[in-house]
């Protein structure tokens, strides 16, 4: 088979052409408002909102309507109620996200797991994607959260760069500092919920981190890791995408398999962190072995 006809062939196929504009839009933007949770240490937040949006998947599946506004209020609940639990317990943010997305996860699960009696349907294709089955309205609603999620981050780029790298500086100065923590949490649940048909809930953090990391390892600035991590985004998911076509792959596994292989070379490689390609810093014993050395040295 000619090396050209690898990528034509399956561009014959309908569900090829929609599977990769699909993939295209969810590489962009999961890079894009990820970059964010990457500065703002908040990775956590993005597998809590990523997990809880199941049971508002299962309630609208259930009740007929589209699963991907009844996934995008649970998301935007779930931020709510991690709030709420910060700010009326002495009860840490991070401790709360981990209580309020197993408990929605769960809660998901079990309605599913209940739906099924009823109803067909394939609990691994909400969990882990299935992109090869996207159909055209899928489509339209991925492009229509796509264009929403860049207008929004294009109009308010420079309040959520000043609240990203100093809350504290942004308050002082005025701006509405707890808006925009909420409509960066609106922004990561409609991404999320953009996403699902991708790469699943389970794998999303994925698609919204790795990217980003990975510019981060190349380029200095924000502007910069949302333009170099979209394009690792999306070379991640169309090679993923080609995968899982030739070689009869899970098409969500395959597309972070990849991301977290092009992390990798950056990690290795890269010309400003790169292990490889920076000198070694003079090699001194680890805390963690100099503690074992003193207490060996202690008992003997």
């Amino acid at each position: 088979m000619d090396f050209l006809d690898i990528f034509i062939e399956p561009l014959q196929y309908g569900f090829m052409q929609r599977s990769l504009v699909v993939a295209v839009l969810v590489g962009i933007i999961c890079a894009v408002v990820g970059s964010y949770l990457l500065v703002q240490r908040l990775a956590l937040m993005g597998d809590a909102i990523s997990h809880s949006v199941l049971p508002g998947l299962a309630i609208a599946f259930w009740l007929g309507m589209n699963i991907f506004v009844g996934a995008f209020i649970a998301g935007v609940l779930s931020t709510l109620v991690i709030g709420w639990i910060r700010t009326r317990s002495p009860i840490k943010e991070d401790a709360a996200m981990g209580i309020v997305f197993s408990a929605f996860f769960a809660l998901g699960i079990t309605l599913i797991t209940l739906i099924q009696k009823q109803n067909k349907i394939d609990l691994n294709h909400f969990l882990f994607g299935n992109i090869l089955g996207v159909t055209p309205s899928d489509v339209r609603d991925t492009l229509i959260m796509a264009i929403l999620v860049l207008w929004v981050v294009a109009l308010l780029y420079k309040e959520l760069l000043f609240y990203t790298f100093d809350p504290q500086g942004a308050q002082a100065a005025g701006l509405p500092v707890n808006l925009l923590n909420f409509g960066l949490m609106a922004l990561i649940a409609l991404t999320v919920v953009a996403s699902l048909k991708a790469v699943g809930v389970v794998l999303v953090l994925a698609l919204l981190i790795t990217p980003g990391a990975t510019a981060y390892l190349l380029v200095p600035r924000l502007h910069q890791v949302m333009a170099v991590g979209a394009a690792v985004g999306v070379l991640s998911s169309l090679s993923g995408l080609y995968l899982s076509y030739w070689f009869n792959l899970p098409s969500g596994p395959a597309i972070v398999l990849v991301v977290s292989g092009l992390f990798l070379m950056a990690l290795l490689f890269s010309p400003r962190h790169g292990i490889l390609t920076q000198p070694a810093a003079p090699s001194t014993p680890s805390p963690l072995w100099q503690e074992l050395r003193s207490l060996w040295q202690q008992r003997s």
